[in-house]
């Protein structure tokens, strides 16, 4: 038993055409397109030849792959064991976009891969783990459709009258939510080349944006993994269609893809659910549904401004520290107007009213 990293390393001696597409190859996939490929992939405008993990892997200047982005070691651990592998060294990487806009609040990153096989899968990019990342995930399930996802949907239509034959897609974090998205609403000619989503451990939609996606036309596509203390990808889901996985990680940091426990071939499923945390992720949404769109902006806008003060650039560093960040937050809560206030305790004060409630119901059922 180990993570993606021992995954490539054991299992990478065989190729696609031997042992197809599983569901850990899909998450080292969506691992890997959190790497900087700018100066190496070619990108949508341009139809070159596409280049490989390997002959990336070989260039005096591969380590520029690395840059910006956390869990460094682990990725270039990963890129690493995946060039030298038979599995993953020849799969072809393509059609390379990476978008920051800070005035539109918008960051989107998608790139397609050519298996061995020929299979085509196109992977698209979340978040990192810092505190702006965390915000970014929370509107993706609150508001209205994003530039992110409208981009995630063109990307799709585009790639998909590119290639040939059929493809998969998929994402991690935010990645997970822009992959259904794009699936839901793409042209109908894309949708029929789809074979499968992958979604892991993204947040889910809101009822009326699933409705409009035409999300039943994939629903029976989409496949989704969790970990055990998912906070992120239990946002907005309300279908039981998903699988609950082990993780080394504690609370939060059971995000991180690295954490996931991997058996041989698939991720090691988690049993035992507690009642606890099934009540707690249904009183969490059936409350996200209960505020108004204007409520919902005011407490995601204020709460970030308030951990935004804890001066903590990312989880880790929360975690590291937690009682100072606690003690920054509480100061910063105090400056608050007392018309913000009152707006933030009584949009908290709703989720615990709900909460208790589904209890005492809990509880009297029980009784029953």
């Amino acid at each position: 038993m180990g993570n993606i990293i021992d995954y490539v390393k054991k299992c990478g001696q065989y190729a696609f055409s031997e042992k197809p597409l599983n569901e850990v190859d899909s998450l080292v996939l969506c691992q890997l397109v959190y790497l900087n490929y700018e100066p190496f992939v070619p990108g949508i405008e341009r139809r070159n030849t596409p280049v490989s993990i390997q002959s990336i892997y070989e260039h005096p200047d591969r380590d520029r792959i690395l840059e910006d982005y956390w869990y460094k070691e682990e990725n270039k651990e990963l890129f690493a064991a995946a060039a030298q592998s038979v599995r993953f060294g020849s799969v072809k990487m393509n059609y390379y976009v990476n978008i920051i806009n800070e005035v539109e609040e918008t960051q989107f990153s998608a790139m397609t891969y050519v298996l061995e096989d020929k299979n085509i899968y196109i992977a698209y990019r979340g978040t990192d783990a810092t505190i702006v990342g965390w915000k970014e995930d929370m509107n993706l399930a609150f508001s209205k459709p994003l530039h992110a996802q409208q981009l995630a949907v063109e990307y799709m239509d585009r790639v998909a009258g590119y290639v040939a034959g059929d493809f998969y897609a998929g994402g991690h974090s935010k990645g997970g939510n822009l992959a259904v998205y794009a699936a839901m609403n793409c042209a109908e000619r894309t949708r029929e080349k789809l074979l499968k989503v992958f979604n892991h451990d993204g947040p889910g939609f809101r009822p009326e944006i699933r409705k409009q996606g035409n999300f039943q036309a994939i629903a029976d596509r989409v496949v989704k993994f969790i970990p055990r203390s998912s906070l992120v990808g239990m946002i907005l889901e309300d279908h039981c269609d998903y699988e609950v996985v082990e993780s080394k990680g504690i609370g939060l940091l059971q995000h991180n893809a690295y954490s996931w426990k991997v058996g041989k071939d698939a991720f090691v499923r988690a049993k035992n659910m507690t009642s606890s945390k099934i009540m707690r992720d249904a009183s969490m949404n059936e409350w996200i549904l209960s505020l108004t769109e204007e409520e919902t902006h005011a407490f995601v806008d204020t709460l970030y401004e308030v951990v935004s003060a804890s001066e903590a650039s990312n989880i880790f560093e929360f975690g590291a520290d937690w009682k100072k960040c606690l003690q920054n937050i509480a100061a910063a809560a105090k400056e608050l107007d007392d018309a913000t206030k009152k707006g933030l305790q009584k949009t908290a004060r709703s989720f615990f009213d709900i909460l208790i409630e589904n209890i005492k119901a809990e509880y009297a059922a029980r009784k029953e």
